[in-house]
Order: structure tokens, then sequence, then C-alpha cells
């Protein structure tokens, strides 16, 4: 039975789209390639993490996902920030991904408050 991706999941997948063409034109250079392997697997995790969280056996497991899916997105946005910050791509090129970072940040986080309200219940 094929299950249909949520539209946060989908939104995911579409940021973690936009890191893949983020490592792509990354300078060829080495330190340039070992940040862009950083950034290419966190990036990439989010949202593995929430998909993995939508098909949750309890509240404390989707919890548990989605706070994973909060860290990668940390270490997504540090990555962005030294990546911007040793040159290798401009404040301006980055931003559009970072506001976007910091958008589904938002989101898990008020998912994550929400069922903890839940579990409390």
């Amino acid at each position: 039975m094929r299950v249909e991706p949520t539209e946060f999941e989908n939104r995911t997948a579409d940021f973690a789209l936009r890191v893949i063409k983020l490592y792509g034109a990354l300078p060829k250079t080495t330190v340039s390639q070992v940040l862009g392997k950083q950034i290419l697997r966190s990036g990439t995790s989010v949202g593995a993490h929430i998909a993995e969280a939508n098909h949750s056996r309890s509240a404390a497991e989707f919890i548990s996902k989605m706070n994973g899916a909060r860290q990668e997105l940390q270490e997504t946005m540090y990555w962005l920030r030294l990546i911007e910050k040793s040159g290798l791509m401009t404040a301006k090129r980055l931003a559009p991904l970072l506001q976007e970072s910091n958008e589904i940040r938002a989101i898990l986080l008020t998912m994550v408050a929400n069922a903890k309200k839940r579990m409390e219940k």
C-alpha cells in the first residue's frame, strides 16, 4: 500500500533538493567539498526524520523523531553560516535556504510542543 507523503514531508523533501543543488554549486576545492558533504548529510536527513516521525508507533517516538529532525536542521543552519563566513557563497545566495530553515524549525518546534501537550492530557 502506498502512503502519500504529507505536505510537510514534501516541503522538507524540497528543502533537501535545494541542499543537494547547493552542494553541486560549491567550488570543487577540498574545503568546500568537506563542508558540502556535511551539509548534504544533515540537510537531506531532516525530511527522513520527519517521514519516520509520521509513521511513529507512539507520541514519544514521534517527539523523538521530530527532535532528531530539528537537530539535523540546526546542524544544517550551522553549515550554511560557515559556508557564508568562509566566503564559499554569498549571504544573498544562502538567504532563501536559511529562511526556509528558520520556517521549518518553527514548524518543528510547534509540532513537538503540541505533541507534548497531547501527551500530558
